[in-house]
């Protein structure tokens, strides 16, 4: 038994922090990563504590600037409907980042439940998981959830946008964590835990899950930027969000039309939405590298060889 292995089974609790340390140092290492995480976070913070702090309100309407271009009143500009760009923005930000995270969540609890479950238990319901899986996978999702446009209304709209990208998009996931439960599932601490009477929840929440964090937490990340290009798409096409609500999508369909004579509000949603997007996925890409270092010796080798 190597000193690593006995260290772990003296002092698990030792052996689990200094892990949690070296995956911080290496996230801190990705510089990119650690900017735009940074990134990130601030345009979390301007997205639900900066409308509170506009001068004007998204819904307000200023008769006398009518598609004004940026200046010290309104600082970018305002819409044909003569309402402050930076305060809609920002307020579809706020639903399209609500949107993005509530998703990626509640997608990524479904893939590791089921995953789990049909790869730990195996059988006829490992073969009803993967069917259900399989049927998912080749129904259009987008024409499913074109079935539920007109119930995307009213106050419930982002709560039941959320359910249904959520529902069509943890498919892929789930297949990958039913692989790595089929691999663990034959590990001592397992059958062990199995042998002794403990139940499917507790095997799942005590020794599955915990082994398998390290992809759900980048699949979580990857997940949120894909989340919101969904909603932003649905939207943009007049199924998701319903004006006179707005998101990112909502407010770049609206402009389309103003795009090359008044630029200003087509630009300020789409510059915020390619900025959230991207900063979640270079997030993504760094906690992968930091929680799997072989991925980045890996990249870093095929760049040697070039």
């Amino acid at each position: 038994m190597s000193e690593v292995e006995l260290l772990a089974q003296q002092d698990p609790e030792r052996v689990a922090i200094g892990r949690r340390k070296l995956i911080v140092r290496r996230f801190l290492r990705n510089k990119p990563a650690v900017v735009a995480g940074i990134l990130l976070l601030l345009l979390v913070l301007a997205a639900f504590a900066g409308p509170s702090l506009m001068k004007y309100d998204y819904q307000y309407m200023d008769s006398a600037a009518l598609l004004q271009p940026p200046g010290p009143d309104h600082w970018l500009g305002t819409n044909e409907n003569g309402q402050d760009v930076l305060s809609q923005t920002l307020r579809g930000m706020q639903k399209s980042l609500a949107i993005g995270f509530g998703v990626a969540l509640l997608s990524s609890i479904i893939a590791s439940l089921t995953g789990a479950v049909a790869g730990l238990l195996g059988g006829w319901t490992d073969r009803m998981i993967m069917w259900v899986v399989d049927l998912l996978l080749v129904i259009p999702s987008f024409l499913m959830i074109m079935l539920f446009a007109q119930r995307t209304k009213g106050s419930n709209s982002v709560l039941l946008l959320i359910v249904l990208l959520a529902a069509f998009g943890w498919m892929i996931s789930a297949r990958v964590v039913r692989g790595l439960t089929m691999s663990l599932r034959e590990r001592e601490f397992v059958r062990a835990a199995r042998y002794m009477g403990a139940s499917t929840w507790t095997v799942i929440t005590t020794h599955i899950l915990p082994n398998v964090a390290s992809f759900l937490i980048i699949d979580t990340t990857l997940a949120v930027g894909a989340s919101i290009i969904g909603e932003t798409s649905l939207s943009y096409l007049g199924f998701g969000v319903q004006w006179p609500e707005v998101s990112l999508g909502v407010l770049i369909g609206r402009a389309t039309d103003n795009a090359q004579t008044f630029p200003w509000t087509y630009l300020v949603p789409g510059g915020a939405l390619i900025l959230i997007v991207l900063c979640a996925n270079i997030v993504g890409d760094g906690l992968r590298d930091a929680l799997d270092p072989s991925s980045q010796r890996a990249r870093s080798k095929r760049k040697a060889d070039k």
